[in-house]
C-alpha cells in the first residue's frame, strides 16, 4: 500500500519513527483541505489499525456517538452506544486494553467535527490521554482534521489541559513539483515541465486538484472544465476550502483578496488599511494560521526591521481564483485558451510564476550551488519619502525607488539577485530591461549601503536568449532545475 503514496518521503518517515517508539504518542496532523492527510495514514498503516473512524461533518452529539459506536462494533464487535464522549472513551480503553502484543494504533479522521457545542469532547479526550493512554507506552493516537484553526488553537497549541500534550505534529504541504511530476508519471500523462509547470501556476501541488485532471486533455483543457464550465468541480472550491480550514472565514478571505492584487505584499498596517481590520491579536492569529498554511508568507525585507514585516500570497489557486474565477459564474468551454496570451494572463502568469520561485528556494539554491553556504532567501523594496524627492542633491537612483522580488545573502560576501521571469520560449532580455536592473541594484547598493557583490541569476522556464544582455548574466535557472529533489 505504501507504494501508492507519491513522494511524502519525510512524513513516512517520521510516521514509521513514531510507531516504531517505545512510548505512546499523540500524533497530530494537519493541513489544508484535500492535500492528503488520510490518504497518508490509510495506505501507510493500512491493516494495522487497532481503531479508526472519522467524525461527521455538521452532525449533532447523538449523531457523533453513535458513529463511533459504528466503529466500536467494527473493530471490537462491541454493539454499546455510549451516552457521552467520557464514557466512549472509555469503552474505547476497555476494548484496547484487550488487545495483544504491539503498538495500538487508534486513529481518528477530521477530529474537528467531534467537537461539538457543549459535548465536552475536548475533556474527554483531555482525560483518555493524560490518565490512561500517556501512562502506557503503546498507544500510538493519530488525529487528522482540515479545520487548521481548531487543530491549531484547541489542540496543538492548546493551553488548557492538552497542553503540549501532542507529541508530534505533521503539517502535510502541498506537493512540490518534482511530487506532482512522479504524480502524472504514475497515473499515465504525458506532460512535459513547462505544461506542469503551467498546472502549477493555477492549481498548485493539491493532491486532490491534481486527481481531477483527464490526461487527455491539456492543461488549459483541464483549466477550463474543472474551473470555468458548468458543474466544474473546482468552481466552488475557494469558499468551501477556506470555510472547512477556519471557524470565521471572512475575514481570512479579506486578507488573502486585499494581497492578491499586490505582487510585492503589504505591511500589516497596509492590510489593516485595506481590509478595515481591527489591530488586535485576533488579527496576528488570522495572520499565524494563513502562514501556518502556507496560504500566505511573511518575510523581513532586507535591510528592514521587524516591525516592517511583509505579508505576501502565496497560494497559486487563490491567486487563480481571485484573478480569473471570482464572481465570473460560467463562462464557457474556451474562456480559458481564449485568455493566454492576453494582457491579463501576462500579469497573473508573472506573478503566479514567482509564487512557484517561491516554493521552490531549495531547488534554485541547489542549482546555484551554494546549498553549502549559509544563505537567507528575502525580499527588498524601497519607495522614496517626501524629503528625498523634494531633495536636490539626491541622485536619480535614490528618487526613482525599486524592488527585488528574491535576493539570497549569503555569509560569502555575495548576494544572489533572483529575476524570475515566465515565458512560452527562451526569455530574451532587452536593452530596456537591462538598464532597468541596472538601475535597482545602485539604488540598493546606495539604499542599504552593502559592500557585497551581486550575483545576477534568470530564474525562467527555458533560459535566456543568447544576446549581449544575457551573458552579463552569472547564472540561470530553468525548468530543470526546479524539479531536482
Amino acid at each position: 500500500m505504501e507504494n501508492a503514496i507519491i513522494g511524502r518521503e519525510k512524513e513516512k518517515m517520521e510516521m514509521k519513527r513514531y510507531i516504531a517508539s517505545e512510548q505512546s504518542e499523540f500524533i497530530a496532523i494537519y493541513g489544508r483541505r484535500r492535500i492528503g492527510k488520510t490518504f497518508l495514514v490509510k495506505e501507510l498503516l493500512e491493516g494495522q489499525f487497532t481503531f479508526r473512524m472519522t467524525g461527521k461533518e455538521n452532525a449533532r452529539l447523538g449523531d457523533q456517538l453513535l458513529n463511533f459506536s459504528y466503529a466500536l462494533a467494527d473493530f471490537f464487535h462491541d454493539d454499546r452506544v455510549p451516552k457521552s464522549w467520557a464514557e466512549a472513551f472509555r469503552l474505547l480503553s476497555e476494548n484496547v486494553e484487550k488487545q495483544g502484543e504491539g503498538p495500538k494504533i487508534i486513529f481518528i479522521d477530521e477530529l474537528p467535527w467531534m467537537d461539538t457545542p457543549k459535548s465536552s469532547f475536548l475533556g474527554a479526550l483531555e482525560h483518555f490521554w493524560n490518565n490512561w493512554a500517556n501512562y502506557r507506552k503503546d498507544i500510538k493516537l493519530i488525529v487528522c482534521g482540515s479545520a487548521t484553526s481548531w487543530m491549531l488553537n484547541k489542540l496543538i497549541n492548546s493551553r488548557g489541559g492538552l497542553h503540549n500534550r501532542v507529541t508530534h505534529k505533521i503539517l502535510m504541504s502541498p506537493f512540490c513539483l518534482q511530487e506532482v511530476e512522479l504524480y502524472f508519471q504514475s497515473k499515465g500523462f504525458n506532460y512535459e515541465r513547462p505544461e506542469i509547470i503551467d498546472c502549477y501556476m493555477a492549481l498548485g501541488g493539491v493532491a486532490y486538484y491534481l486527481s481531477l485532471l483527464d490526461k487527455d486533455k491539456s492543461v488549459a483543457e483541464n483549466i477550463n472544465s474543472l474551473c470555468f464550465a458548468r458543474g466544474g468541480e473546482l468552481t466552488d472550491e475557494f469558499e468551501r476550502l477556506y470555510e472547512s480550514l477556519f471557524k470565521k472565514a471572512d475575514n481570512h478571505i479579506s486578507v488573502i483578496s486585499a494581497l492578491s492584487r499586490t505582487g510585492k505584499g503589504m505591511t500589516r498596517l497596509e492590510l489593516i488599511g485595506k481590509t478595515k481590520l481591527t489591530n488586535n491579536g485576533n488579527l496576528t492569529t488570522l495572520l499565524a494560521e494563513l502562514e501556518t498554511c502556507e496560504f500566505i508568507r511573511s518575510y523581513q525585507p532586507f535591510g528592514k526591521e521587524k516591525k516592517d514585516k511583509i505579508y505576501q500570497l502565496t497560494d497559486p489557486f487563490s491567486l487563480f481564483y481571485l484573478r480569473f474565477m471570482k464572481d465570473k459564474g460560467n463562462l464557457g468551454n474556451n474562456y480559458w485558451l481564449q485568455k493566454i496570451g492576453t494582457p491579463e494572463y501576462a500579469a497573473w502568469s508573472g506573478y503566479s510564476f514567482e509564487i512557484v520561485c517561491l516554493h521552490h528556494i531549495e531547488q534554485i539554491v541547489r542549482s546555484l550551488g551554494i546549498d553549502g553556504v549559509y544563505h537567507a532567501p528575502c525580499s527588498w523594496f524601497y519607495r522614496p519619502t517626501e524629503a528625498v524627492m523634494a531633495d536636490e542633491t539626491a541622485d536619480d537612483d535614490m528618487k526613482s525607488g525599486g524592488q527585488i522580488d528574491l535576493l539570497i545573502d549569503r555569509n560569502d560576501k555575495t548576494i544572489s539577485i533572483c529575476e524570475m521571469k515566465y515565458a512560452s520560449e527562451e526569455y530574451e532580455i532587452s536593452k530596456a530591461y537591462a538598464a532597468h536592473v541596472d538601475q535597482r541594484l545602485r539604488t540598493f547598493r546606495k539604499v542599504t549601503n552593502t559592500k557585497k557583490s551581486f550575483q545576477i541569476v534568470y530564474v525562467t522556464p527555458f533560459g535566456l536568449v543568447n544576446n549581449m544582455y544575457a551573458r552579463k548574466v552569472n547564472k540561470q535557472v530553468i525548468a530543470d532545475d526546479l524539479f531536482s529533489n
